[in-house]
């Protein structure tokens, strides 16, 4: 965990001096999630145990696929790689088919338990890293700066609370053998977050 929360990628983002290949082959790669993780979001909205528990999840999933998405679309204008195409034609790192492939199964096959530990690795790791760097980050480049900003501030931090109290709550509900589930999803997610951040320094 300390490693995916204050890895160099993180530091060099909101400095604003991280090499442009490495934010845009990040950026390619990550960009490939958005399918597997609405599909997640998804499966929370449909497993969640009332309509209370289903609104912030349908909140978050329009900001992912409006807010978030186009930032992915103008930063791959500005980094020169607007072609779809071209981007396509880029290999998926294995730590990006690995965490496709989770998100994928948890969502087809998982518990509601099983549904939040991987969210909650994926947003809560980057609440973490996003509120460590954002008093200091450097607003010179939006491809920068806007990243950190959509992972930092009150309205993640109360996303990132309300997946947590779920999972809490789902923590109680469920037996000894769901919540080793859950742990085993946790750490296998936590893994893959180390291995993304470190392949965007893959040449």
């Amino acid at each position: 965990w300390d490693r995916v929360v204050n890895h160099k990628f993180t530091s060099e983002l909101a400095s604003g001096e991280i090499d442009r290949n490495v934010l845009k082959n990040y950026l390619i790669q990550d960009h490939r999630f958005l399918d597997a993780f609405t599909s997640l979001l998804g499966a929370l909205i449909c497993k969640a145990r009332c309509l209370e528990d289903r609104i912030p999840a349908c909140q978050f999933a329009a900001l992912i696929t409006s807010d978030e998405n186009t930032y992915f679309l103008r930063c791959f204008e500005k980094l020169g790689c607007a072609d779809a195409k071209e981007r396509e034609a880029v290999p998926s790192a294995a730590c990006t088919t690995g965490f496709i492939n989770l998100m994928s199964e948890v969502a087809t096959t998982g518990t509601l338990g099983e549904i939040l530990s991987v969210l909650v690795v994926c947003e809560w790791s980057y609440l973490t890293w996003g509120a460590r760097v954002a008093p200091t980050a450097k607003r010179d480049h939006f491809e920068c700066y806007e990243w950190v900003d959509l992972h930092s501030g009150d309205g993640f931090t109360g996303v990132v609370n309300y997946l947590r109290g779920l999972l809490d709550k789902e923590g109680e509900l469920v037996d000894e053998e769901g919540r080793a589930k859950c742990k085993i999803r946790f750490l296998q997610a936590v893994q893959l977050e180390i291995q993304f951040f470190d392949n965007a320094y893959a040449k």
